[in-house]
Order: C-alpha cells, then sequence, then structure tokens
C-alpha cells in the first residue's frame, strides 16, 4: 500500500529485461514518477497511462529513451514498456487501445493482487531513489530529461 500519497514504483519483467538491455538505471525510472508526481509530464495518453522521456548520459533529444507507464499519483506507477525515440515516434490506435487496456488492469489490481505478481516474479518493485528519503539530490545520480 502507499505510503500517504507516496506512489510506488514497479516495472514488468519485460519492461526490466529491455531497460537492463538499455544500460537504464532503476534510479532514473524513480526520477521519471518523481516528475509525474510533480506534474511533469511528457505525454499524458489517458486512463491512467503516460509517456515519459529518458535521457541518455550525454545524448540528445535523439538519444532518448521513452517509457510507457501505467500511473495513478499517489498510488502506483508501473513501468510497461521503452523504446528508443527513433523507432517509433507514434502509435498506432490498436497499440494504445491495447495499452489502455493493460492499464485499466494494472490500475484495477488489489494489493494483494500486486502481492501475488510480485511473488510471481511478474512485477518488481524498484526502491525509491528520488533523494526523498536519503536526502541525496538525485539529479547528480540520475540524468536530467532532455528538453
Amino acid at each position: 500500500m502507499a505510503d500517504q500519497g507516496r506512489t510506488r514504483i514497479f516495472q514488468t519483467k519485460v519492461f526490466a529485461r529491455l531497460a537492463r538491455a538499455e544500460g537504464v538505471a532503476t534510479e532514473w525510472l524513480s526520477r521519471c514518477v518523481k516528475e509525474a508526481e510533480d506534474g511533469l509530464i511528457e505525454a499524458n495518453l489517458g486512463r491512467g497511462l503516460i509517456k515519459q522521456r529518458l535521457a541518455r548520459p550525454g545524448q540528445g533529444k535523439s538519444g532518448s529513451l521513452r517509457t510507457i507507464v501505467v500511473f495513478r499519483r499517489g498510488s502506483r506507477a508501473i513501468f510497461i514498456d521503452i523504446f528508443a525515440k527513433k523507432d517509433k515516434v507514434n502509435f498506432t490506435e490498436d497499440e494504445l487501445k491495447a495499452y489502455r487496456k493493460l492499464a485499466g488492469i494494472l490500475l484495477s489490481w488489489s494489493d494483494k493482487q500486486i502481492s501475488e505478481a510480485l511473488a510471481a516474479g511478474a512485477l518488481i518493485e524498484i526502491t525509491r531513489r528520488d533523494g526523498v528519503e536519503d536526502g541525496k539530490d538525485a539529479t547528480q545520480r540520475s540524468p536530467r530529461r532532455s528538453s
């Protein structure tokens, strides 16, 4: 359960594999969620689905990654997809429908269902490292979003 407005962060097993291949640190994902909590959302795709930009160190917009996140402020953020901007600019209507359907399912899950998905390895919880708990500035550890 989220601590009084504290968003819990998860990644799907598939997302974790893709993010690892791209060299994405979990601290960067925490930063993406912190930005979304602060209202800095790259694109609101509707029905609890957002797209967040994730800049790779030393690269501008052309080298940035995009993440698709099921997001409900104060409850949960679940990273479900990641891709390079150069590989995909827009979604087809069918892709967007599928993402929205998945978002609806994931947002409807109870705490018990989340626990079961964690135990089964379908979801992986990310420890928050956005500077709130440990007193460090998260920008020292993760790249800022490119503009």
